[in-house]
């Protein structure tokens, strides 16, 4: 696919967030950009549209039930978000962003192993939720766990060269 096409596919998703339910070619496309771009704006963007298509839910229902656990969150009631979550992940077991949603509830109140727990589900249905990677590496730091912790973060790299974390890669160590 050639840098040409890239741009096109970052510009529709700038111009029309309400098409942000990708398909599978049009979110590779996404990835592609993240790892070729030298230019931040254009990184930015191409996250942005990427968690976009992420947060679209597979129907109206699910949908509802991701903006309830997003307004319950953005009040700091992480238990009424996890109440809603736990809904969500039941009626769409497939939809990764249920999944990533509730293990960010769980971070947010330090229950690092029901967010790793969720964080592996959201990496079973997404694997290249750099999001739930990120969050994986917060938690392991936390945990003492430093060498699985810049691990986990240099895949996290590897997927998205831009993740705001990857300042906290410390060099590679020779065993």
């Amino acid at each position: 696919m050639g840098m040409k096409h890239l741009i096109l596919t970052l510009a529709l998703f700038l111009t029309a967030p309400a098409l942000a339910d990708t398909g599978k070619e049009e979110r590779n496309a996404l990835f592609e950009v993240l790892q070729s771009t030298e230019d931040a704006q254009i990184a930015n963007a191409a996250q942005r549209a990427i968690w976009e298509s992420w947060r679209e839910a597979p129907d109206a229902d699910a949908q509802a039930l991701l903006d309830l656990a997003g307004q319950r969150m953005g009040s700091f009631d992480n238990a009424g978000a996890i109440e809603v979550l736990d809904k969500l992940v039941l009626y769409a077991p497939d939809f990764a962003e249920g999944w990533n949603q509730r293990a960010f509830a769980y971070f947010r109140m330090e229950k690092y192993e029901q967010s790793l727990a969720d964080i592996e589900s959201t990496l079973q249905r997404e694997p290249r939720h750099f999001g739930a990677l990120a969050g994986r590496f917060r938690i392991l730091i936390a945990q003492g766990r430093g060498r699985l912790a810049q691990k986990t973060l240099r895949e996290a790299i590897a997927i998205n060269p831009w993740l705001m974390e990857r300042s906290m890669l410390a060099p590679e160590v020779a065993e």
